[in-house]
């Protein structure tokens, strides 16, 4: 399926939201956390409480419970882990691909759409995922996954792949800095076409040679989120 038809049918379904829905989306708001934005001069990213404050700040100062965005932002976040930084600038990994919601630590995570614990895994490089989920969803007979990084250690806990899990079903809460990769607590939702031969984990940040593929095959979160 082209992808223009695949964004057109993630777009079409009806989702469960995967953040607790008594919170409207009136009470989120967009973020950036990209290299353009002046203000994150300010922000030591070596340390999650600094970042941290910095986002709450943010919420408290607009009203807003959560706070979402991140889809292909180009972010200085990451050269504080060798796990992604690179000296050359063509294959640093800096270009984020999945949504983010920052949220309260603990928040309880929904399923979007039906499907199966494809597989999880503990990611522990630092400034990785964390404790990590992937769904896999057939409708209609067309496979693809979602990926749910920087989770609690007790939502990986006596899973078993292939276990159902229906639409809306809590499957999942977030963890904190101390087992999430050393992040603010936020989920890290992904949407992947072609999984490959990867378990419990997919690259979530790209390089900007290798963008064209992954923007391909991990199109806009928000197709399904439709927060914006």
């Amino acid at each position: 399926m082209a992808l223009f038809n695949f964004e057109t049918f993630l777009k079409s379904l009806e989702v469960h939201t995967v953040i607790d829905a008594s919170i409207p989306t009136t009470q989120y708001i967009p973020i950036d956390l990209s290299n353009q934005n002046p203000e994150l001069q300010k922000v030591d990213f070596s340390s999650s409480e600094d970042l941290e404050k910095f986002i709450w700040d943010y919420m408290n100062q607009n009203d807003a419970k959560a706070a979402y965005g991140g889809y292909l932002e180009q972010r200085g976040i990451y050269r504080r882990s060798l796990y992604f930084n690179q000296e050359n600038l063509d294959t640093e990994r800096n270009i984020h691909l999945g949504l983010d919601i920052w949220i309260d630590e603990h928040a309880p995570i929904f399923a979007p759409l039906e499907g199966k614990i494809h597989s999880f895994e503990n990611n522990t490089n630092h400034g990785d995922y964390g404790p990590t989920i992937i769904l896999k969803h057939d409708i209609n007979g067309l496979l693809f996954y979602t990926l749910y990084g920087h989770l609690s250690l007790s939502s990986i806990e006596n899973l078993k792949v292939g276990a159902k899990v229906r639409q809306g079903q809590q499957f999942a809460n977030l963890g904190s800095a101390k087992v999430n990769g050393d992040y603010p607590p936020h989920l890290h939702f992904q949407i992947i076409r072609e999984i490959g031969n990867f378990e419990g984990d997919y690259p979530g940040v790209t390089s900007r040679q290798d963008l064209d593929y992954y923007k391909n095959n991990c199109p806009d979160p928000n197709l399904l989120l439709k927060l914006y």
